[in-house]
């Protein structure tokens, strides 16, 4: 049986997930990041990180850390910590791509006595029935003899400075109790929160994929209230903020679910269920109603626009926020794009402006060429999409001063009093 106190390290895909990780590790022992994206490989070794989630002097801390996008790199490692990004396709089904691709580069430098640990969102089963033929394959090492598997799902949350990875708890998980028992000391060794322990590796895939799938479901409630109340003219905040007053009331608001997790993972779940034969109906249900809130949003404002006599065809809109959340340059999936193509459908012309975006990669992913300095007095209607730091500082006028006269101004995140806006979701 392996022992995990005296191996090296290899955290494969520094993204979000794997660089906060990597780093963490590094603190305490001898730790190789591994991307094949070299670019990023360079920019970590000069101390910086595009992601905005490790500082400088975070990385200068991590003082047993290195990076290489070299096989060659990680081959002295003993257990690799697979945490590379599960998106999905077109048409919304699982792509399991990345992390096949993973680990067909972790079987080439599998050892006898190595652990392989996933922490990417799977649905229940992926880890066990996709990722270890491919390990077993590649390296001809036979599971739970030659090597072992742990799960622990990832729990990051971009952008936020409070919830950092040592202070949110961490479900573990091992292909045989002797394993589970070892990968969750190895995670207490940086999770000051603590650990659970759970039962199987499938356990742990499940929990992770109903953590976001029900936050999914609560957010897709909230913004079918808000639709209802706006059709009583009704200011949904209000109502939110009058029933929170209740100790059990869950603090939820309405908005366009995006980023690679809630408005990912959901479809995780069902892809397995339907594979079994079961049809769900509540899931896909709240996902529809997410899904479809950027087409309410750009009608919504369509409409306010018309009702102010302003020709939509060639009509200025500035929209404010292209990130999937505030305060993290994250553009995965970000749904602020269907309201975009949509305004854009209808012959607006549409400026984006976002001071957290990297406007290579607003450019590579979404053909879209942000506006540094959006022009004073210009647009027809502004769209506050994403609440910003900056935005939320600079207060409603600076942004409205974006606008001419008769401009319509949509808070969509409700940041300022209703009297600020002329629109709220």
């Amino acid at each position: 049986m392996p022992q995990m106190n005296d191996k090296r390290i290899a955290v494969i895909g520094l993204g979000y997930v794997g660089l906060p990780l990597a780093v963490e590790f590094g603190r305490k022992r001898p730790v190789t990041g591994f991307d094949i994206n070299a670019a990023r490989i360079a920019e970590l070794r000069e101390g910086r990180d595009g992601t905005r989630e490790v500082s400088t002097e975070e990385l200068a801390q991590a003082g047993e850390l290195d990076f290489t996008d070299s096989l060659d790199g990680i081959a002295d490692c003993g257990i690799y910590i697979v945490t590379v990004p599960t998106p999905i396709d077109r048409h919304r089904q699982p792509d399991l791509t990345p992390i096949l691709k993973a680990s067909e580069t972790v079987g080439r430098v599998l050892k006898r006595g190595d652990v392989v640990i996933y922490e990417s969102t799977v649905y229940p089963g992926a880890t066990e029935e996709d990722c270890v033929p491919v390990l077993e394959k590649i390296s001809g090492l036979r599971f739970n003899e030659d090597f072992f598997v742990g799960y622990s799902p990832e729990r990051i949350n971009p952008g936020d400075k409070e919830h950092r990875l040592p202070s949110i708890r961490k479900v573990t998980s091992g292909s045989t109790p002797e394993i589970a028992e070892q990968v969750d000391a190895l995670y207490g060794e940086i999770i000051t929160a603590g650990t659970y322990r759970a039962e199987s590796i499938r356990v742990a895939e499940a929990a992770k994929v109903i953590e976001n799938t029900q936050r999914d479901l609560n957010i897709a409630l909230v913004n079918e209230l808000a639709v209802i109340f706006n059709r009583m003219d009704i200011d949904t905040e209000a109502v939110l903020k009058a029933a929170g007053t209740k100790w059990n009331f869950l603090p939820f608001r309405p908005g366009l679910v995006g980023g690679h997790c809630i408005g990912v993972d959901p479809y995780y779940l069902t892809h397995k269920a339907q594979a079994l034969g079961y049809h769900p109906e509540i899931i896909l249900a709240g996902r529809r109603l997410n899904d479809g809130m950027g087409a309410y949003v750009s009608g919504r404002l369509i409409k306010a626009m018309l009702k102010r006599r302003v020709q939509i065809e060639g009509a200025r809109i500035l929209v404010l926020g292209l990130a999937f959340k505030e305060n993290c340059p994250d553009l995965r999936n970000t749904r602020i794009i269907d309201v975009i193509t949509d305004l854009a459908e209808y012959g607006a012309r549409v400026d984006v402006h976002d001071p957290w975006a990297d406007p290579a990669q607003a450019h590579e992913e979404y053909g879209i060429d942000l506006v540094e300095r959006p022009e004073a007095g210009a647009y027809d209607a502004v769209l506050l999409a994403v609440a910003h730091r900056e935005f939320v500082e600079a207060g409603p006028e600076p942004l409205r001063a974006y606008g001419r006269e008769g401009h319509v101004f949509f808070d969509l995140k409700s940041v300022f009093a209703p009297e600020s806006s002329d629109l709220r979701l």
